[in-house]
């Protein structure tokens, strides 16, 4: 009877068939990559061989590769050893591995989204085409409206404003897409109070730039690029922090809802969006699942579930003095925040820093243990008894040390006692001398004579 053939193994002889066409959908590149990548797009991965995250990335990088040359996209996707090649990769601004980079003709945009197939086609599909698309129907506008959560769009002909949203699309389109349009193509609810004009659709409404309200057209349109409420997780966060926003979240737990948790998310959301003209330009709303990701940010242990607020561009925290109940509550508390008058935690100044390096390192061990004892017990023990036979070592010289010292100081203290017995009788000689006066020590003198004398005799 022939033995059972096991998935595992029929999935490794596929992969192995399979991975040289998967493997020829992307290039590795070299120093001749600097002089013939400017007739084309390119996607570029940037590793380190020795990189966890880079080899993590290696099956993704493959699949993204495959997807787009499916779909016939012009984008060429590549990956470079950039520590094979420091001297180009220094060129292009790398840093840190793995670097994604889109590189179309003079211009570079760096990728920092998720690391998923799905997130960076769609980053090398919007990037890779015009920085602003048109939308010539109503349909396509509809389209779009469905399709996109938030939508910007230039609404007007050719002006100084249009140049400006040219421009802050080109510098934007990293992380949401920008369009333009007639007038006619707006859906007829639709009204704006003059042409041209900048207008970004979203939250079930729309909202039009002011300049002399909002300042600068890039400013407005990273603030308004995310929806009114979100849900934030860690890489959420990060990007809200390059907005500059304060950020209001509700610490919920998904997996165990409470009445609690959906009365705190909701007056969050109600915040969110009937108080938008007072605290838009200054927040940003949401929620967040669980609170480790909160507790690693402020170094202590926040309520689940609670209401807090971030300051992301100084690691500030704020707090609420009780538990918030109402709508009123939040208001007052967020209102605290924005004039100052709510007490502040945290923060980016040196004892702050002093102790982030010591939560980072406990963390960091502790996380160790978890995931795998042994080997914590191997990576921090075996530097302990290192350390601890050094300290021994050094503890047993210094003792044998002072014993031959002490040897060597009774060796020297026996003799300098002779000496002193000596020296003794010498000082007492003398002073004997000294007490009988000259004439005495002229008799030595006399008894050197008598001999003569006596010999004369």
């Amino acid at each position: 009877m022939m033995a059972p053939v096991k998935p595992s193994l029929i999935s490794a002889v596929v992969a192995v068939f399979l991975s040289p066409a998967v493997l020829a959908f992307v290039e590795d590149l070299d120093d001749s990559f600097k002089d013939s990548r400017v007739n084309d797009i390119w996607l570029v991965d940037f590793y380190a061989p020795w990189c966890g995250y880079c080899k993590k990335l290696e099956p993704i990088w493959y699949d993204v590769g495959a997807e787009l040359k499916s779909s016939g996209s012009p984008v060429r996707v590549g990956k470079m050893d950039a520590t094979a090649f420091s001297g180009m990769a220094s060129e292009f601004g790398v840093r840190g591995y793995p670097t994604i980079k889109l590189l179309k003709g003079d211009l570079a945009y760096n990728y920092k989204g998720p690391r998923t197939k799905d997130d960076i086609v769609e980053f090398a599909n919007r990037v890779s085409g015009p920085a602003v698309r048109a939308l010539p129907s109503k349909q396509m506008f509809t389209h779009m409206l469905k399709r996109h959560t938030v939508l910007f769009v230039y609404v007007g002909g050719d002006s100084p404003l249009r140049e400006k949203y040219n421009d802050v699309a080109s510098e934007l389109i990293v992380y949401t897409y920008f369009f333009s349009a007639a007038e006619e193509v707006l859906p007829e609810e639709v009204t704006l109070p003059e042409l041209p004009a900048v207008v970004v659709f979203k939250d079930g409404g729309y909202f039009t730039y002011d300049e002399y309200v909002d300042g600068s057209l890039s400013s407005w349109v990273n603030k308004e690029r995310f929806q009114g409420y979100l849900q934030i997780d860690g890489f959420t966060l990060y990007e809200l922090g390059e907005t500059g926003k304060l950020v209001a979240i509700a610490v919920i737990d998904e997996k165990d809802p409470t009445e609690e948790s959906g009365r705190l998310k909701g007056l969050i959301q109600t915040v969110a969006k009937e108080y938008r003209e007072h605290f838009n330009r200054d927040f940003q709303f949401g929620h967040m699942d669980g609170n480790d990701y909160i507790n690693s940010l402020i170094m202590g242990e926040v309520a689940v579930p609670s209401v807090i607020i971030l300051n992301t561009s100084n690691e500030q925290y704020f707090l609420p003095e009780e538990p918030v109940q109402t709508l009123e509550q939040l208001v007052q508390f967020i209102s605290g925040v924005l004039n100052g008058s709510a007490q502040a935690y945290g923060g980016d100044g040196f004892i702050q820093r002093i102790k982030r390096v010591g939560f980072d390192a406990r963390s960091t061990i502790m996380s160790v243990f978890r995931s795998s004892p042994l080997l914590g017990c191997f990576l921090f023990g075996l530097p302990l008894g290192v350390i601890s036979l050094m300290c021994y070592g050094i503890c047993t010289a210094e003792i044998n040390d002072a014993a031959s010292e002490d040897m060597d100081l009774h060796k020297r203290e026996g003799l300098t006692d002779e000496e002193e017995e000596e020296e003794e009788e010498e000082e007492g000689a003398e002073l004997r001398h000294q007490l009988e006066g000259p004439e005495e020590e002229e008799e030595p003198e006399m008894d050197d004579k008598d001999p003569q004398e006596k010999k004369t005799d």
